[in-house]
């Protein structure tokens, strides 16, 4: 009698997912003739067919449906077993916190940590959330071992010459509208367009405000002050003023809300960047190359 197998389990199960052996095929990067040996193998080894052939593609049988029920198990304990055995020829195996400003934790952090799950499954990272000024005070007192800051126009000028710092990410200011509101369907608008907008702010425990409106504009509307992302956009999406988004968090915007680019040549900009100590752990490396890497791919978005 044949033997269930790793590889007819994957074939199975994407046969299932994809409805098509031709789909499965392209998938998985196998010939046409090599799929259907595999099923035929796999059919063997069940003692009962596993998929009715149709006109337009298959469906499961009952047996195939009992066979992808336990293929996805089987081969997601192989998927954590092929992560062990890697793990342990990784070299990083330590412990690093990142620290973030809220923005980057949208989506740019939390890319490079599932970057690092994969690439360095030993590592231990932790994460936490805070302003610049409190991100470099627990660098410079070991709490962190990299905390990932905003700098550029608008921003206090942050002391960062005992540190070593590097540009991760350089995106742009973006502006948060209402999927209905007139700014929406334009992918880059004038900086004059904003003129007579109402703003939605945010501000941090203090009351001192974040990401106000443009930063070029005179004597714009504040119809709300905020603290956290979640408000901001949702008092967006209500078509209650719109906000301010820096493009590192642009992919996390709620439906209901579109970014727009500004074209203002008044604006310098501002980038993200990573800080470490001078002498930056093997840990913290890794994370920084994560960052860069995850960078990238939001680009590529």
């Amino acid at each position: 009698m044949s033997e269930l197998t790793i590889a007819g389990l994957r074939v199975v199960r994407e046969i299932a997912l994809s409805g098509s052996f031709t789909a499965a095929a392209r998938l998985l990067g196998y010939s046409q003739p090599a799929i259907s040996r595999q099923v035929a193998a796999m059919e063997a080894a069940a003692g009962h067919p596993l998929f009715v052939r149709e006109p337009r593609g298959v469906r499961v049988s009952a047996a195939g449906a009992v066979v992808v029920e336990h293929a996805g198990r089987v081969l997601a304990s192989v998927d954590a077993l092929q992560q062990d055995l890697v793990s342990l020829g990784d070299r990083l195996a330590g412990r690093v916190k990142v620290g973030a400003f809220p923005a980057a934790t949208s989506v740019l952090v939390p890319r490079a940590l599932a970057r690092l799950r994969v690439e360095h499954p030993g590592l231990d990272v932790r994460l936490s959330e805070g302003s610049t000024p409190t991100l470099l005070r627990q660098l410079r007192a070991g709490r962190v071992g990299v905390a990932v800051i905003g700098v550029g126009a608008g921003l206090p000028d942050y002391e960062l010459g005992d540190f070593r710092h590097e540009v991760v990410f350089s995106g742009h200011l973006c502006v948060a509208v209402p999927s209905g509101h007139r700014l929406a369907r334009a992918d880059v608008v004038p900086v004059r367009d904003l003129a007579g907008e109402a703003w939605i702010a945010g501000e941090d425990s203090t009351g001192d405000p974040q990401f106000r409106a443009w930063p070029t504009l005179t004597d714009p509307v504040i119809a709300y002050a905020v603290r956290g992302w979640p408000a901001r956009l949702g008092l967006v999406a209500a078509g209650l003023g719109i906000c301010l988004v820096p493009e590192v968090a642009a992919l996390s915007i709620p439906a209901g809300v579109t970014t727009i680019r500004v074209d203002d040549p008044n604006w310098p900009g501002r980038v993200t960047v990573a800080v470490t100590p001078k002498a930056p752990s093997e840990e913290a490396t890794a994370v920084v190359e994560a960052l860069r890497k995850a960078a990238d791919d939001i680009r590529a978005s």
